[in-house]
């Protein structure tokens, strides 16, 4: 079982700290724990409770990139870990297909362990075209290694993130039965996951964790999910 906690523009590097202070003191069982700070937020962190991952990298060692950060930059801190695809970096900030395949030949090609999100919008989704729904999935996938040994997949709908909306568990099996006919690596599920939810979740087929936003930011309510988690 994954959780992964994907801090988006939250926390700072005091913060942080203390959340892997008291994340420290939870017996996890066999939950294996990602979290995800800004950029600001990454250092050298003393901790074996979590592994900690960038949310977002450029496909370069180091160069003339205004705004990002590289290789160079993920290798002081021992960062081998890293968020690709997320929606908010596809619909906010513009990232295309194309961006999204280079930087995950280029972070592949170093090793690092990869979540790779995909999900439809509101508007395929209620197109009521299961056809159309499965092509836009398809089209996440084009130019992705989908066998790569140390990729994990989060299905995440567009419209479940950081909207309180949650997609049904029918929803979230058949999405998740159409992405294992694509790839035999772990699935996760993501989008306004909490504690009142994450137990039908985390017990749909095929679903092998959760990638969390909001529920995760406060480490009290983190360490709720990670006790119903192994509990499953």
């Amino acid at each position: 079982m994954i959780l992964a906690a994907n801090f988006k523009m939250n926390h700072t590097r005091a913060s942080t700290r203390a959340y892997l202070q008291k994340l420290e003191s939870i017996d996890k069982g066999d939950v294996a724990l990602y979290l995800f700070p800004p950029f600001t937020a990454l250092d050298n962190y003393d901790t074996a409770v979590a592994t900690i991952g960038a949310q977002n990298a450029y496909c370069a060692q180091s160069g003339s990139y205004t705004g990002e950060i590289g290789l160079e930059q993920l290798e002081e801190f021992g960062i081998k870990t890293l968020i690709l695809g997320h929606s908010e970096r596809r619909h906010l900030f513009g990232e295309s297909q194309e961006l999204i395949t280079k930087k995950f030949a280029f972070f592949k090609e170093q090793g690092f362990t990869i979540f790779y999100c995909v999900g439809e919008t509101q508007e395929v989704r209620e197109s009521g075209s299961t056809e159309l729904i499965y092509s836009y999935i398809e089209q996440q996938l084009e130019g992705i290694d989908v066998a790569y040994e140390k990729l994990i997949v989060a299905y995440e709908p567009v419209w479940a993130i950081g909207t309180g909306k949650t997609a049904t568990t029918e929803d979230i099996a058949t999405m998740l039965e159409f992405l294992r006919t694509k790839t035999k690596r772990p699935l996760l599920y993501g989008g306004s996951v909490k504690p009142q939810n994450i137990a039908q979740i985390l017990q749909v087929p095929e679903c092998e964790g959760a990638l969390i936003g909001t529920a995760s930011w406060n480490v009290d309510t983190f360490m709720t999910m990670i006790n119903i988690a192994k509990e499953l």
